[in-house]
């Protein structure tokens, strides 16, 4: 299936139906990941560019950034693992088929937003530390 050219038809049974947003989900969770890639090789660019003394504060940080980063990495992996073999849906020729595919994607569902919002809450605790350094700047400055 195609994403870009997924409609979904009055005709369609309820699993043609499931299938087609199930691709759909599973394309955005991609698009997602592959930019929470770029962002994370961003923020850990950003910490190693820190003078020296800097660095070694947030070194901590930036190591859970990188091991996010490869825990995206495999996650990203198996979901584009999953949408190949989803080409085959076609062929399913019973329920047990059928669902054996919306099983699975509710086993990526959960990874996926179980790794996002892991991932969230690290970035907000380092957007929340950064803006109470800036905080602590200003009052002394």
């Amino acid at each position: 299936m195609e994403t870009s050219n997924i409609e979904i038809y009055a005709h369609d049974s309820d699993v043609e139906v499931a299938h087609k947003i199930n691709t759909m989900e599973l394309h955005n969770w991609i698009n997602h990941l592959t930019y929470v890639n770029r962002e994370l090789k961003n923020l850990i660019t950003f910490f190693n560019s820190q003078p020296t003394e800097i660095r070694l504060e947030r070194e901590k940080v930036s190591q859970r950034f990188e091991m996010i980063l490869v825990d995206n990495d495999v996650i990203l992996s198996q979901l584009l693992s999953f949408k190949n073999t989803r080409t085959s849906i076609i062929e399913c020729q019973d329920m047990q088929c059928d669902m054996s595919f919306i099983q699975e994607h509710e086993k990526c569902r959960r990874m996926y937003q179980f790794h996002i919002e892991k991932y969230r809450k690290l970035k907000d605790a380092f957007f929340a530390e950064l803006q109470n350094n800036i905080n602590k700047q200003a009052l002394s400055a």
